[in-house]
């Protein structure tokens, strides 16, 4: 069974979260990360060089202590594995990367257009969407649901709130891939660790798609500039910061790259993540189906269940007892938000995929954190959507192949999952 397998228990000593082979199968992660709780919630993970190794947290409660102390926990020597200096952080920074006034300040740049108001006036255009998209889609019978579904919608939604023409949307999705995937050879132009990286390091994910993404972004803040528009480029680039400071043409760039990966990566994968979990439990798609009201309950579920991004880090600011361990000033701290959304103490059946579950306290948007995801509320509104509009067409559905993970200890991403459908 699919719930044995991912809760069989690893060795202690052999769990090496740093291992990206290891996240590729689709379970291996998962036997970790349950060791991890059990065994050593807070774990020394050593790292190979020019890395110094990192304390992998894994537990709900621990992530959440470290998510919402900014002040003893910092994002500002960045959120990512990788180590930098402080020419590469000033250079790469984004708002992932800033704590305190000048955070809040460019968070609330752009918090109303993720508000609620917003959001709920943009309903009719994304059902419409969403129908679009799975007309064409659906009408195949035989297709790679990642390429035609999870992956088309978020990124016409995308389009919609940067106000670029849709014929962009492959570019965007292509550049996603190969800043995100710059650990797989299938997406990266330059993979991280290698030493051709090296030319990029003062790059975003070290990745020379960052250069065509700033470039882009560039003529679209010259078009808007001095405009009245209600996009997000045009809120970038003409309003100043409740702190005073204007963006700088540097925070400009990183600010676009971070609302197009962002913006498509997670909601794709978390969509991806939830069809094949409904395809490998058929009794879960069958109560949707006879309920249709429990979808925005399994929406929760869906979160909890796909955990789209593994982890975040942050570093200490000084030397703080965490779980039984002393963590020294400067040690990396990974909060593995994947493994809290499995916890014992917080989730009954943590391995069962349950559509109905209640209480669902899941930290894949971050938990208490000044960082909580900017756009999460649009994120469950896509999700509810397409499910909404995609589950009352389907009679069945199963996997026509077979369903390859990006190779990546960061983005829990699914790159095809072929299914076949007959319809309603």
């Amino acid at each position: 069974m699919i719930k044995d397998a991912l809760s069989e228990p690893l060795p202690l000593d052999e769990v090496d979260l740093s291992d990206l082979d290891r996240f590729t199968d689709g379970v291996t992660p998962w036997r970790m990360f349950h060791t991890l709780r059990h065994q050593d919630p807070v774990h020394w993970t050593p790292e190979a060089s020019p890395n110094s190794g990192f304390w992998a947290v894994t537990r709900h409660a621990d992530v959440a202590r470290v998510d919402r102390d900014a002040e003893t926990f910092t994002s500002t020597k960045f959120v990512n594995l990788e180590e930098l200096d402080d020419d590469q952080i000033a250079k790469r920074a984004s708002i992932l990367e800033l704590d305190g006034v000048r955070h809040r300040a460019l968070r609330s740049l752009l918090q109303r257009q993720f508000g609620n108001s917003v959001i709920s006036s943009y309903t009719d255009f994304l059902r419409g969407l969403t129908a679009k998209t799975l007309d064409a889609a659906l009408a195949k019978g035989s297709f790679d649901f990642v390429a035609d579904v999870s992956a088309d919608f978020p990124i016409n939604v995308l389009a919609r709130l940067l106000d670029v023409p849709p014929g962009d949307n492959q570019k965007l999705i292509d550049w996603g891939n190969r800043i995100i995937g710059n650990t797989d050879p299938d997406y990266a132009d330059v993979l991280l660790h290698s030493e051709e990286s090296e030319r990029y390091r003062d790059l975003p994910f070290r990745s020379p798609a960052s250069l065509e993404v700033f470039e882009y972004g560039r003529e679209l803040a010259r078009q808007r500039r001095g405009g009245t528009g209600a996009d997000l480029i045009s809120k970038l680039v003409n309003e100043t910061p409740r702190d005073g400071v204007p963006l700088s043409s540097q925070d400009f760039d990183n600010y676009f790259l971070l609302l197009v990966v962002a913006g498509n990566e997670t909601t794709r994968h978390t969509i991806s993540h939830s069809m094949l979990a409904l395809i490998q439990h058929p009794e879960q798609l069958a109560r949707l189906q006879e309920e249709p009201s429990l979808i925005p309950t399994a929406v929760e579920e869906f979160l909890r269940w796909a955990s789209p991004v593994y982890h975040f880090r942050r570093t200490a600011t000084r030397d703080v007892e965490l779980g039984g361990k002393l963590i020294r000033e400067g040690d990396k701290v990974v909060m593995w938000y994947a493994s809290g959304n499995r916890d014992e103490e917080v989730f009954t059946d943590p391995y069962d995929f349950d559509v109905a579950r209640q209480d669902n306290d899941h930290i894949t948007f971050g938990k208490g954190s000044p960082h909580l995801c900017l756009g999460n509320l649009l994120a469950r509104t896509e999700i509810r959507i397409m499910f909404e509009e995609l589950i009352p067409r389907l009679s069945s559905i199963r996997l026509a192949g077979d369903v390859p993970r990006v190779r990546s200890n960061f983005v829990n991403g699914i790159k095809k999952l072929p299914v076949e459908v007959t319809l309603t």
